[in-house]
């Protein structure tokens, strides 16, 4: 009886664990990014939208070096999304209020992408609040863009240049 046990808790022990590196396998990151300006003459309260240049997601490329193909792409949700100021140096977000940034396709409609509003941080740099919608669609194109509204709490006397850097998480099927 023991041995039996014994035996089941192994088996049950040895598919649990092949089931996560399956998981593994199926599962990988996606990291895009993209550059938009703050430009210094915009009033202070005000909503301000900035639309950036398309991001080639290359997303084929990475599907091929991961075993898989746009077709069996299951999921895509963003994990991560961090802003960055990298111009002027020194600058911090204590300006900014709140920001979001939405997603889009030719074909597609636009979503948001991930947000973050009562900002007080001294900070250069964001983590935004993820958005927990499907990206598949946005992620299989060849290309996306990124609209970002954003509202300023304080003047600001030079234009600030931002990178948004993207974390996707991918499960596909293996081909």
């Amino acid at each position: 009886m023991k041995n039996s046990i014994f035996t089941g808790l192994i088996a049950l022990l040895l598919c649990c664990s092949s089931c996560n590196v399956v998981d593994d396998l199926l599962t990988f990151s996606i990291d895009n990014q993209t550059n938009f300006k703050i430009e210094s003459a915009f009033p202070v309260g005000s909503a301000l939208t900035i639309v950036t240049p398309e991001v080639t997601t290359n997303s084929s490329s990475t599907f091929e070096n991961n075993n898989t193909r746009a077709d069996l792409v299951k999921d895509v949700k963003l994990t991560q999304l961090k802003v960055s100021i990298t111009n002027p140096s020194g600058k911090n977000f204590s300006f900014l209020k709140s920001i979001v940034l939405f997603i889009s396709t030719d074909g597609n409609d636009e979503i948001e992408l991930a947000k973050l509003d009562n900002i007080n941080s001294s900070s250069n740099t964001l983590d935004l609040i993820c958005t927990t919608a499907k990206l598949d669609k946005y992620v299989k194109a060849s290309k996306y863009k990124i609209r970002t509204q954003a509202v300023i709490k304080e003047s600001i006397t030079e234009d600030i240049s931002v990178n948004a850097a993207m974390k996707f998480r991918v499960t596909a099927d293996p081909f």
